[in-house]
């Protein structure tokens, strides 16, 4: 009988672990296999998830042994929390262990877009030399804005400090006093659009947070702004996205998530066009040092809910 079923890949070491102790069904692409998964579940103790995994309505009904849910990431929003509130199945999320990757991507995907020399490829091999048009910009004395004043967002505003830029957030659940203010500006929303250089998204997907980022606030934005999201793509209107740089009023976005996921030719075409424009596939937190992290952590917790430890 399964005691752990896996849905989408987890480093190889963490895996192991598991199987040393429990019987493993490991599937990294069980993910695109609900009914699959269901009739896997029947009897499962232990279930880990990337954000792929849909676990809600008869995925979770068909769990009907399920006491544990790892999930390799921080999101839960493929997850049907009230259900498992509910029957008292635990979910693990492997808090703080790919912030360090998020933080990276950010910083390298600002001072990428800010220079932009370095989609000249194209030109180059057909012999070009555009040398006078790719004078770019440097990320010192730039203000980063950050969207959401977290975890990970706070290790963003100590890095950018660190290359000299100044930091301005919104979180307007944060106290005025709480000692993470310090050294970075508390904005409002509408003053952080209008002023900061580099934009970057750190609030979960709700209800309030839905459509945040929309035709409304790219009209607020500096023509030359740098948008980055990494958090979720519900939060930003993708089409209202790809106008403002096709109509050149923003400077340039990475995005890395996306309303659907994954994306399939259909749903990229909207981005199809837009300049200046990195699309990467809900990678920014995934490196082989953040997997390991991940996988490593979940893993840990799993076995301790299985052994009656937590």
């Amino acid at each position: 009988m399964t005691d752990i079923v896996i849905t989408e890949f987890m480093d190889e070491a963490a895996v192991a672990s598991l199987r040393a102790r429990y019987s493993v069904h490991h599937d990294p692409e069980l993910f695109a296999k609900p009914d699959e998964l269901a009739r896997l579940l029947g009897g499962v103790p232990a279930l880990i998830v990337r954000n792929q995994t849909q676990v809600r309505g008869k995925v979770l009904e068909a769990a009907n042994a399920l006491r544990v849910i790892g999930r390799l990431g921080v999101g839960l929003d493929n997850l049907d929390m009230g259900v498992c509130a509910e029957r008292g199945i635990k979910v693990f999320p492997a808090t703080g262990a790919n912030s360090l990757s998020v933080v990276e991507y950010v910083i390298g995907t600002a001072m990428t877009l800010l220079r932009g020399a370095y989609f000249a490829n194209a030109a180059m091999l057909a012999g070009e030399f555009p040398k006078t048009k790719l004078i770019g910009r440097e990320i010192t004395g730039k203000l980063m804005g950050l969207v959401g004043f977290g975890a990970i967002a706070r290790d963003v505003a100590q890095r950018a400090r660190a290359l000299g830029m100044e930091v301005a957030a919104f979180h307007p659940r944060l106290a005025t006093n709480d000692p993470a203010w310090a050294g970075v500006r508390r904005m409002e929303l509408d003053e952080l659009l209008s002023s900061a250089d580099v934009i970057s998204l750190h609030v979960p997907l709700t209800d309030e947070t839905r459509g945040l980022i929309n035709a409304k606030a790219f009209a607020r934005m500096k023509p030359d702004a740098i948008l980055i999201n990494t958090a979720r793509g519900g939060i930003m209107d993708e089409a209202a996205l790809v106008e403002a740089l096709k109509a050149g009023r923003l400077g340039g976005a990475a995005i890395d998530v996306y309303d659907q996921e994954p994306l399939g030719k259909a749903a990229a075409q909207v981005f199809a066009g837009a300049p200046n424009l990195i699309l990467t596939p809900h990678i920014a937190g995934n490196t082989v040092e953040s997997n390991g992290r991940v996988s490593g952590l979940v893993a840990e917790k799993v076995l301790a809910a299985l052994d009656g430890r937590i």
